[in-house]
């Protein structure tokens, strides 16, 4: 069975020995080095996910990924996601065109929505159009992917006639995702456009997703279109033991997610509930062996092309991070790959 097995990141702002916040600078730095080793280990894909706001400093995925595309040879280069709806589809073409030139041929994007809401009034753009938004600049960027001259006239940007976009890209199209995190409607349009499907399953049976799964598929047929990939990004942490794994990312998972949920009217995260969400959720958390097994199930459920692990998580030391990528690499995707066959 082929399956891609990646990583993202937001760029999580980490702590240092002494326990306080890194400059966010000293952190994008860290990011490219965590890029780098993921190369060395022959992990498939790295994803930068876009946001704006204090505590991820990734706000520029593709300049971060033309770092780190600096710096490696194989490693394929992502966003994870690029808020679209609030960014304007010939400039993110323009970047990631540009990133797959200076990669040599290794960029993909994946537009989303976005889960955060910060990038719409920091771009002057109103949360009320947030469906319209998406709907119309997906269509134009898909426009895009062929590389011919287009002629597109909507409401949330200038038209176009007979306009061409540089720089071209070298062996199209470019890769291009829908990230979706629940909605039946984002399934249907990434089928519609002939789209690979990139699920963000960030709590819960991932197995709750396979009427997504069904549905994207058969879309697709209806469609007279081709089989596409599927694929999924989860967050999830891995240490030498499952008991070292689960006390060392407790602490600052908790702080994440109860800020997180703070914004959202969520209560304060139990210890009950991260352990179940390790146990039985969407929470990829343990030793090597632990964590190759939950993924592969995963997989094997839902018909995966490609499996992201989203492997910052708050404030969690750069070294622990490098040593969970290690681990990835070293141990949990042979491991994924020999219970795949």
């Amino acid at each position: 069975m082929d399956i891609e097995l990646g990583l993202d990141t937001f760029g999580d702002v980490t702590a240092g020995e002494d326990g306080r916040l890194l400059p966010q600078a000293q952190v994008i730095r860290q990011v490219v080095e965590q890029g780098t080793l993921a190369d060395e280990l022959g992990i498939d894909f790295i994803g930068m996910g876009e946001h704006h706001r204090d505590d991820f400093v990734v706000s520029a995925p593709d300049v971060v990924l033309a770092a780190i595309a600096a710096r490696t040879r194989r490693i394929l280069l992502g966003s994870a996601v690029t808020v679209l709806s609030s960014d304007d589809p010939v400039r993110v073409f323009e970047r990631f065109s540009t990133l797959d030139a200076v990669s040599n041929g290794r960029a993909e994007v994946i537009l989303g929505r976005g889960s955060f809401t910060e990038s719409f009034p920091l771009f002057g753009f109103d949360l009320n159009r947030y469906e319209e938004l998406f709907e119309e600049k997906v269509e134009l960027f898909a426009r895009l992917l062929e590389q011919k001259p287009v002629s597109w006239q909507g409401n949330t940007r200038a038209a176009l006639t007979n306009q061409r976009v540089y720089p071209l890209v070298e062996k199209p199209p470019l890769k291009t995702w829908i990230g979706v995190g629940g909605s039946p409607q984002s399934v249907i349009r990434a089928a519609r456009h002939g789209l690979p499907l990139m699920l963000a399953i960030i709590g819960g049976d991932p197995r709750r997703f396979m009427p997504y799964v069904t549905l994207y598929r058969r879309a697709l047929d209806e469609l007279g279109k081709p089989a596409l990939p599927i694929g999924v990004h989860s967050p999830g942490y891995i240490a030498d033991t499952d008991a070292q794994a689960r006390e060392e990312l407790f602490p600052d998972y908790k702080r994440m997610r109860d800020r997180i949920g703070g914004e959202r009217g969520w209560p304060p995260m139990r210890r009950q509930d991260f352990d179940a969400e390790a146990d039985h959720g969407s929470l990829y958390l343990g030793s090597p062996e632990t964590v190759a097994r939950k993924i592969a199930a995963t997989v094997k459920a839902l018909g995966l092309a490609r499996f992201d692990l989203k492997y910052s998580a708050g404030a969690l030391a750069h070294e622990k991070l490098m040593h969970s990528i290690e681990l990835y690499g070293r141990k949990v995707i042979p491991l994924v790959r020999d219970i795949l066959g």
